[in-house]
């Protein structure tokens, strides 16, 4: 009679994948990256307006409405989504591939406590949009030097 030794336990002895790869850790970086990102670009359209503000009451007369304002305005919005769909996508990615939730690699820590700041940046980048629109509405005040 010959002694077997006992077969391995389902999942022991088997080497798990490294959760903390080049693309997790891409993606993971990218969230924060995003939300400064959309933040930044989206407060830009304060800058570019005043700019515009300025070249009109120069010029004395009515210029057109900047498109860089519009393009930074929607272009802060997107980011600002874009970070929390990076984040659920690498969170189901997580999930699938490496059997982890997004608090059990570092990659998905860094990338799930970050994008709650997306919880205050997403509703100011839809404010500034809004104001975008409403200033290229509503055109500017020349003043009475004109």
């Amino acid at each position: 009679m010959t002694a077997t030794a006992p077969s391995p336990a389902p999942g022991e002895g088997t080497a798990r994948p490294r959760a903390a790869t080049f693309g997790t850790v891409t993606a993971a970086l990218a969230v924060p990256l995003l939300i400064v990102a959309g933040a930044a670009t989206s407060l830009h359209t304060q800058e570019i307006e005043s700019d515009w503000a300025e070249r009109q009451r120069k010029a004395c007369r009515a210029l057109p409405f900047p498109m860089a304002e519009y393009a930074a305005g929607w272009a802060g919005a997107l980011l600002g989504v874009a970070a929390v769909a990076v984040c659920v996508l690498l969170a189901r990615r997580l999930r699938r591939r490496y059997g982890l939730r997004l608090g059990e690699s570092w990659p998905g820590l860094l990338a799930g406590t970050t994008v709650w700041f997306s919880v205050l940046a997403i509703p100011m980048e839809l404010i500034q949009l809004y104001v975008v629109h409403a200033a290229a509405a509503s055109g500017i005040n020349l003043g009475d030097g004109c």
